[in-house]
């Protein structure tokens, strides 16, 4: 497509899709300056918004928007991740985002994730979402989330299976911080996103470049505006395993897991 810039001169822009294609939903981005890190990468952070927004706008074509949920009585809240970099994403590439549901578990939603630059898959990702009664913050059997006909497929995909993550006991104290107003999206509570700046943050220097190969991330207890979080890490397996555990007055607030 091309449109006149100021001096009557075609210039050629470029375009972003969305669309589903049966029960898969994609969309068309690209990655801006300013998501990516110092080194070049698509941040985690910028990675677990990415796929998040991903998840609301497929819902949201399909009908199901926040407010009509809202509307229901449902909250829905991402429970745990996994991620499998074959090649991180880096700046200024265009990229298309590939997500869909699949077979649900008693208590779990399942979504999978697939990230490509072209042909080349960079990121194979699932994640598991918990269905939420709005007001009571109790979870409900996903049997009971009817707003839709379940998909009754399983995929095996090409990253870890999100999961227990065994925490060692001899953690040390990596990095502290405030949770803050920034912090915090439209439900009033700690975005999922911004555990990926906290343990990004968090990392060792010697880390902060280095593309893990795998991440995984388990969410406990939503951290709270005002609550100092205190983030504890150790080093594994001769340097290619990083156990990251964020800590509240509340008890722990997330744990993870990378892989190099």
């Amino acid at each position: 497509m091309s449109i006149k810039d100021f001096d009557g001169e075609e210039k050629n822009i470029t375009q972003y899709k969305q669309y589903h294609i049966n029960n898969v939903f994609r969309s068309e981005e690209q990655i801006f300056f300013s998501q990516a890190n110092a080194a070049g990468f698509l941040s985690l952070h910028e990675l677990l918004r990415m796929t998040a927004d991903l998840a609301v706008e497929d819902y949201n074509q399909q009908g199901m928007s926040r407010e009509f949920l809202k509307e229901k009585g449902f909250a829905i809240l991402v429970s745990r991740l996994a991620f499998r970099f074959h090649k991180m994403p880096v700046e200024n590439q265009k990229l298309e985002f590939v997500t869909w549901e699949e077979k649900p578990e008693a208590l779990q939603l399942a979504r999978n994730y697939r990230i490509y630059c072209g042909d080349q898959l960079l990121v194979s990702g699932k994640a598991y979402w918990l269905v939420c009664d709005l007001n009571t913050r109790r979870l409900i059997p996903t049997a009971k989330f009817n707003l839709r006909e379940p998909d009754d497929t399983v995929t095996e995909m090409d990253c870890l299976k999100p999961g227990k993550i065994n925490v060692p006991e001899d953690l040390e104290l990596w990095d502290s911080r405030k949770i803050k107003y920034s912090d915090l999206d439209t439900n009033g509570h700690t975005t999922n996103s911004r555990y990926g700046a906290f343990i990004e943050d968090a990392l060792p220097e010697e880390y902060r470049s280095k593309v893990p190969v795998d991440f995984k991330l388990n969410y406990s207890k939503e951290a709270m505006i005002g609550n100092q979080l205190d983030v504890y890490g150790k080093i594994e397996d001769d340097g290619k395993k990083l156990t990251i555990v964020g800590k509240t007055s509340e008890g722990c607030s997330f744990e993870a897991e990378l892989y190099y």
